[in-house]
């Protein structure tokens, strides 16, 4: 019997479980499948930034992500040290998860948004996007399930698919195929697509192949260090950062192999032997697993959308972790790609509004992995001095230096809203553009702008509310004293599309109406600011409404 869906997912990463999410909260039907057994039970990456704590927001659960993790009074510091029993060199301190909420209403003015950074393993963010998609209606979610091949006609997709291990396969026929399987993507070498960009480029650190080991080590706070989320090492023997996973003793230490140190054939007790030069001295400890990667990566796939294919996440760039970017970049992917295919399968926009999934994300892509490889370069490329370990003025003014340029690289790498919240859409045919200037584009800097083309502006409303919270989950407009007409003619003609439109009056909220600096606002349901201006009659608003869904035929600028 052939399964009949309108989008099947492959890979149940974070980007496949995002998208299920999406989808299944517009109620289209969804088959999601991954050959592993469930989902990563290895901690992984831990960074998740602003802007996916803010999706997750939307959604409703974020505060279940930020009481996952690190013990909520459990400092977010990053650490460098000689040794982990060495010296201390610098030390970036961040607020812990309990302070996020009363840090970021004290910092508005120099924070724009709802939620903080939060640092909890990717393994325990699949789960509960696991969970959240197994409670949709509509989203279908089957393990132990791959994708051998598929075929591509004028109605859809025809995928091959079989339990892994078994002989018997089955069909799924699709409107549109999602593919979120990883590096080593089925679906992207069917398609012939390849990455382009920088690979593994040399460094001291970061630069190569990789071990992530799992330890459990609870006397490594019996060694004096002041607690942090993140400890990095600097010292010519052993580089490696060392990531705590629950604040009770359980770590992550990645470290990069030197000649003549192999994964493949490394045995616990060498892996074992890494953590304890890094440490520097002898303390108890246990190794409960091994993993390699590459660092070094920054690599964009030609295409991200081919016929009724989109694909998303690692299947389209590879990162260097430094920023913690590539997991939420992922997230990101599967929120424009999930409110596309869904305006496209409930008959609210054109098929072509998916060609802008590849037109606003590839060149993010490119981005954010060049962001990632310059943090790569800051902290890879630095040497520490032979001395620096050692007693005497030498080896403290070594020190002083290494303390002084990591105080500064920490700085940019760790406290980098620009990076999280500035990506923009300005070249992409479902914006209407305006000819109003373009903020800069630093990662240590974000300069909220309601220029369509990026993320809505954040405000806290007088009544303590968050902006966002106040959104639609799909269409909101935004009107801060428009005339009523205006209003009922974006209303109307969205109405005439099918879309869900949330209208808020704003005309009270000063400090939103400064940000916004129009008297109308739309905003997508990805929170993007898709069109603003001060007045739209009958036949502008139908042509807003047209553009962003790419009905239009043409981009259409400054049409109000």
């Amino acid at each position: 019997m052939t399964l009949t869906t309108d989008v099947l997912i492959v890979g149940a990463g974070p980007c496949g479980l995002m998208l299920a999410n999406e989808l299944g909260r517009r109620g289209v039907r969804a088959i999601l499948v991954d050959r592993e057994a469930t989902v990563a039970t290895a901690p992984q990456a831990n960074a998740t930034q602003a802007r996916s704590m803010e999706h997750y927001r939307r959604h409703g659960f974020a505060h279940e992500i930020r009481a996952l993790g690190l013990p909520p009074d459990h400092p977010t510091d990053v650490c460098y040290v000689t040794t982990y029993a060495g010296h201390e060199l610098a030390r970036h301190r961040m607020p812990s998860s309990s302070q996020a909420d009363a840090w970021v209403r004290a910092n508005a003015h120099i924070w724009n948004g709802p939620e903080r950074p939060h640092r909890v393993p990717q393994s325990l963010v699949e789960q509960t996007l696991l969970r959240k998609a197994q409670g949709l209606a509509t989203v279908d979610i089957r393990f132990n399930t791959e994708l051998t091949g598929f075929v591509e006609d004028e109605d859809g997709v025809v995928a091959d698919v079989r339990e892994v291990g078994g002989t018997n396969g089955r069909l799924i026929r699709a409107r549109y195929l999602f593919a979120a399987d990883g590096p080593n993507s089925i679906v992207r070498k069917q398609l012939g697509i390849r990455y382009t960009g920088d690979d593994l480029k040399p460094r001291d650190f970061m630069g190569g192949p990789m071990l992530s080991i799992y330890i459990d080590a609870p006397a490594f706070y019996d060694l004096g260090l002041e607690r942090a989320w993140m400890y990095w090492t600097f010292n010519r023997r052993r580089r490696a950062l060392l990531a705590s996973v629950d604040g009770k003793g359980s770590f992550v230490l990645q470290t990069q192999l030197r000649e003549g140190e192999n994964a493949a054939t490394m045995s616990d007790a060498e892996a074992g032997a890494l953590f304890r030069q890094a440490v520097g001295k002898d303390i108890p400890f246990r190794v409960t697993g091994v993993a390699s990667w590459l660092a070094g990566r920054a690599l964009v796939a030609e295409r991200f959308v081919q016929g009724r294919v989109l694909l998303g996440g690692d299947a389209v760039h590879l990162f260097t972790p430094t920023g913690g970017m590539g997991y939420n970049t992922a997230i990101e992917d599967a929120v424009n790609a999930g409110w596309k295919l869904a305006a496209v399968v409930q008959g609210q926009a054109d098929p072509s509004l998916l060609a802008s999934y590849e037109a606003e994300r590839r060149p993010v892509a490119f981005r954010n992995t060049g962001f990632a490889i310059g943090f790569a370069d800051s902290v890879g490329l630095y040497v520490p001095s032979p001395a620096i370990e050692d007693n005497g003025p030498a080896g403290a003014a070594a020190r002083a230096r290494a303390g002084a340029y990591l105080e500064q690289h920490a700085a940019r790498e760790f406290t980098i809203p620009g990076f999280t919240l500035g990506a923009r859409y300005d070249a992409s045919p479902v914006i209407v553009a305006d000819k109003t200037r373009v903020p800069p584009d630093m990662p240590s800097v974000y300069v909220p702008s309601a220029k369509p083309g990026g993320r809505a502006p954040h405000a806290w409303l007088t009544d303590g509310r968050s902006l966002f919270d106040a959104f639609g989950f799909h269409w909101t407009l935004l009107s801060f004293g428009g005339d009523a007409a205006s209003v009922a003619a974006l209303r109307q003609a969205a109405q005439a599309r099918g879309l869900d439109l949330t209208v808020l009056d704003l005309a009270a909220e000063p400090v939103a109406q400064d940000l916004y600096e129009a008297r109308l606002a739309l905003i997508r349901p990805d929170q993007i600011v898709a069109w603003r201006g001060d007045a739209a009659d009958a036949r502008s608003a139908s042509t807003i409404i047209d553009t962003v869904t790419a009905r239009a035929g043409q981009r259409v600028a400054d049409v109000a």
